[in-house]
């Protein structure tokens, strides 16, 4: 069994329970998942407060890095929403970082990679559109509704490009959340599948060894790819969500 796993591409995004609870027939139980959640936020937070904790005009490297992505977060917010935008700086700055940091983690060997998973991300997705839709309506009352309703669009063709702005808003949770977890999913899958190429052939001998330095390189350069998906992914879903409350902000065309 334990062979198996070692190069069951599958087995990593496993949801295992470390502590079992169960409260009135709902299972709450406290898993592998939820545990790197906490340790995602916990690594976020204290390489924020540790960079930060003793700040100067001479920055150290940590406190550089930590400026950097503080800066980066912020031009990207006010490019895409405007002044105005900056109001939800910490919420764009926080889902920024936690994705980052989760992705990375998951980079680990044996580590948990919780972005690979469909209800985390919808359930980031679900949060950002929450947001636009209530702050939307609250701004601006039913005038949100002009996100809707593009300037310019003759009368009679209004009912269909209604719909269309309609089930293009409501996508946007679905293609927000599976770009995130098709990637980071399709990613280790590969990874693994290399990696457990190499077991393999490493098994055979001599010649066995020999054959698998190609799916060795292989695994090296994906390596490294997935660190740069792991940036790219966050930033993508940084740059949407500051697009999508820019929708909130600004709701007409």
């Amino acid at each position: 069994m334990a062979a198996a796993d070692k190069v069951d591409p599958i087995h990593q995004f496993h949801i295992n329970k470390l502590i079992p609870i169960e409260i009135g027939g709902y299972d709450l139980s406290f898993t592998n998942s939820a545990l790197f959640m906490v340790a995602t936020v916990a690594v976020a937070s204290a390489f924020l407060y540790l960079s930060t904790s003793s700040r100067s005009l001479v920055p150290t490297r940590l406190q550089s890095v930590s400026e950097m992505a503080y800066e980066f977060v912020g031009n990207m917010l006010r490019d895409a929403a405007g002044t105005q935008g900056m109001k939800f700086f910490p919420f764009v700055f926080s889902l920024f970082m936690f994705v980052l940091v989760a992705n990375l983690l998951g980079l680990f060997p044996y580590f948990f990679t919780v972005t690979s998973h469909i209800i985390v991300t919808f359930g980031l997705a679900a949060l950002v559109i929450g947001t636009v839709i209530v702050y939307g309506f609250m701004k601006h009352g039913l005038g949100f509704l002009k996100l809707f309703v593009p300037h310019g669009v003759p009368v009679y063709l209004l009912p269909l490009v209604v719909l269309i702005e309609v089930i293009s808003f409501v996508s946007r949770p679905v293609s927000l959340s599976v770009r995130l977890f098709a990637n980071m999913l399709a990613g280790h899958i590969t990874l693994k599948v290399f990696s457990g190429f190499v077991v393999s052939l490493s098994a055979l001998g001599t010649l066995g060894i020999a054959g698998s330095v190609l799916p060795l390189a292989m695994a090296v350069a994906l390596t490294a790819l997935e660190l740069l998906v792991a940036f790219l992914q966050a930033y993508v879903f940084a740059v949407l969500t500051c697009m999508y409350l820019n929708d909130a902000l600004h709701p007409g065309h």
